[in-house]
């Protein structure tokens, strides 16, 4: 059960800090936008990203950092693009930026989008790869119950944060906190894109 919680633990520090992702699912909890596979397609990747790291990935990824460079500038000229959009729609006077009833965006985009924010991030590789499948070898032969504690972990706090967000939903029916909303998430995206291209 120490072993669980350790890995349980960890794994929920390490995704707790407030990230493109995070926000992207924040922002798809307020308007409840193809939210249960939003919280899924991020718990299932981080699972087998975690997944990985425990069976050994994490030192391939470690000894080929091409993978890490590739993810690197590959996010960054996303997460740049994503942030421009952000802003777009910050300064827009559309009234489409009520947060319910929008269906502009079709399922298949959604995921796109989704999978793009996780797997396009190199701290994901850092740190649910390399970070946790590191760590994971302290608990031999229990490694597997490390793993799937900190599976738990992002299963439970992705849809926590996805479900918690709806109870926001009434105050982002006024236009005004939208565009604050769309305006810090692309802050928060510009940000994380400056940071990876300097290497940070």
């Amino acid at each position: 059960m120490s072993t669980f919680l350790s890995g349980f633990s960890l794994g929920l520090s390490l995704i707790l800090a407030i990230g493109s992702q995070n926000a992207f699912v924040l922002k798809q909890g307020i308007k409840n936008h193809h939210l249960f596979i939003v919280c899924l397609v991020c718990s299932i990747s981080d699972a087998i990203l975690i997944t990985l790291g425990i069976t050994g990935f994490g030192i391939i990824v470690k000894e080929i950092p091409t993978i890490e460079i590739i993810a690197r500038y590959g996010g960054a000229v996303f997460l740049f693009i994503y942030s421009l959009i952000s802003f777009k729609l910050a300064l827009s006077e559309s009234q489409s930026l009520k947060p319910e009833g929008s269906s502009e965006t079709s399922l298949l985009k959604t995921v796109i989008v989704c999978l793009a924010f996780t797997w396009l991030n190199p701290h994901v590789y850092l740190d649910a790869v390399i970070l946790l499948g590191s760590i994971s070898t302290q608990y031999q032969p229990y490694q597997l119950v490390f793993g799937i504690g900190a599976v738990t972990a992002s299963f439970i706090f992705f849809f926590i944060l996805g479900y918690g967000a709806k109870v926001l939903a009434p105050v982002f029916r006024n236009p005004l906190a939208w565009k604050i909303l769309e305006f810090i998430i692309g802050t928060v995206m510009l940000s994380i894109a400056i940071f990876l291209i300097r290497g940070v």
